[in-house]
């Protein structure tokens, strides 16, 4: 890349280019991965975050809008990076949202007894799917997912307000815990959203 075009993402200065080098980075990557396909270049994509750090990432698609391809690369990061981080906390989320087997468990590939392994085995396994699969199919299982979380969160946070007391501490966790499950809510919504983007040759 030009060192001048490194300058000005750096100072701010062109918004313009800034999304545009986010757009076709995320195209170039995904095109990248879907023609070679080599275990080692899906690796290294899979571990992109834990190899460059987060900010390489957050720098290159954290200011797309969520509708486009860098948009949802950068969800997909973020989500694969949280299920590993917490996968202990998802996978009671997900027993509590999906006490028993409905069709997001048949489209996400969990049971209703998920492990913290399990959960950890999932995050790959949609990102990696995103890469070398159907992309639509990737966002699909996302939005599954956090659907379930987002059901899973909501319901705890119904169990702590009926048997927690009154005190600040128990009130700032319950609204964490719903505010998180909006925000898992809303990424349900825009993984299927882009999805049907993708599927409509519209997403880029």
């Amino acid at each position: 890349m030009d060192p001048a075009m490194l300058a000005q993402i750096e100072g701010g200065t062109d918004p313009q280019i800034v999304n545009e080098i986010s757009h076709t980075s995320a195209a170039v990557l995904l095109n990248r991965v879907h023609k070679t396909q080599t275990p080692e270049i899906v690796e290294r994509v899979l571990n992109l975050v834990e190899n460059e750090g987060i900010e390489i990432i957050a720098d290159l698609w954290s200011k797309a809008e969520a509708q486009s391809l860098p948009g949802m690369l950068w969800r997909l990061y973020l989500l694969r990076t949280s299920l590993r981080k917490n996968g202990d906390s998802y996978a009671a989320y997900w027993r509590i949202g999906e006490p028993e087997a409905t069709s997001a468990s048949a489209i996400t590939g969990v049971d209703e007894s998920p492990t913290k392994e399990d959960i950890a085995r999932l995050a790959d396994s949609i990102l990696s799917g995103a890469f070398t699969g159907d992309f639509a199919v990737a966002l699909y299982r996302a939005s599954a997912f956090s659907a379930i979380i987002s059901r899973g969160m909501r319901t705890y946070a119904k169990r702590l307000g009926q048997t927690q007391n009154s005190e600040s501490s128990s009130a700032q966790k319950i609204a964490n815990v719903l505010h998180t499950c909006a925000n898992m809510h809303a990424l349900s919504l825009d993984f299927a959203s882009g999805a049907k983007l993708w599927q409509a040759g519209k997403l880029d």
